[in-house]
């Protein structure tokens, strides 16, 4: 095998390498980033559904807060609206919480029943 090719293949193995490990050292920097404005995007999401759907958000947050506190005895620290699904008609709509108390995170599913939130449980 001639000696430029040998040197050409060689070259081309260590460009591919070093494409490589600077596409790694990208994504590992990036990723966190991307993670986050995900996270807001589904959220920001959530609440529009929610809102576009007649839910009045504080009212919502009130009855998942209340919810919470007769089910478990504790106040949650933070709610999270991470999925509303809206079903034809408005009894059949769901609203899904991450709520975090004391360090520990809970589902909170909450259906409609005559016009008012209330658990899906």
């Amino acid at each position: 095998m001639p000696l430029w090719l040998i040197i050409v293949l060689v070259l081309l193995a260590v460009l591919a390498i070093g494409g490589a490990i600077a596409r790694n050292r990208q994504l590992a920097r990036s990723r966190p980033a991307f993670e986050r404005a995900l996270a807001q995007v589904d959220q920001d999401l959530a609440a529009a559904a929610a809102s576009d759907r007649g839910g009045d958000r504080a009212h919502l947050e009130t009855s998942a807060r209340r919810i919470f506190t007769e089910q478990l005895g504790a106040q949650p620290d933070e709610l999270t609206l991470v999925e509303v699904i809206d079903r034809p008609g408005t009894d059949d709509d769901q609203a899904v919480f991450d709520v975090n108390a004391g360090g520990t995170h809970h589902r909170l599913v909450l259906g409609r029943r005559d016009g008012d939130w209330v658990s899906a449980a």
